[in-house]
């Protein structure tokens, strides 16, 4: 059972529903590596989540939101997907890793993804939204076209 929120503040509900140390990371892991499988998630993690805590902050983000799991069968493996909510945060990532390339050590590779993001600014952001939109949600893309984030950088 979750305590009750602390304020009404817009910044202290965000902070409560993403803002610990893992569920952003998780959400960037979804977002822009494609990971949609708990053993994806753990095995892909470069931060070295460990499966317990992973666990757990899916959990919190279904319970949140911000990702929704297709129920799965028995031997099946449950999948993740990105909801609206969660879409709607690419341009807050994007931002976090314009901050974080700026002024945190990065690696090199990783730097090169949060520069092109910032570069890309407001229209590549809502272009990759749309086709988050359509591989987690099933919606087609709306209008714009240029080169795709994913088609311009490796996965995380």
């Amino acid at each position: 059972m979750r305590e009750p929120a602390r304020s009404g503040c817009p910044i202290n509900m965000a902070v409560e529903t993403f803002g610990d140390r893992w569920s952003l990371l998780v959400l960037r892991d979804v977002m822009f590596g494609n990971r949609r499988h708990f053993r994806e998630l753990l095995a892909g993690s470069e931060e070295g989540i460990a499966s317990n805590i992973l666990a757990d902050r899916l959990k919190r983000l279904v319970e949140g939101g911000l990702l929704k799991r297709a129920e799965a069968r028995p031997g099946q493996r449950g999948t993740y997907s990105l909801t609206e909510a969660a879409i709607q945060l690419v341009p807050v990532l994007a931002e976090l890793g314009a901050w974080g390339a700026r002024h945190r050590p990065t690696t090199p590779r990783l730097r090169e993804r949060a520069e092109l993001l910032a570069r890309g600014g407001p229209d590549l952001w809502a272009q990759y939204m749309d086709e988050l939109r359509e591989l987690h949600l099933g919606s087609a893309p709306g209008p714009g076209t240029g080169p795709s984030l994913t088609r311009q950088s490796a996965a995380v």
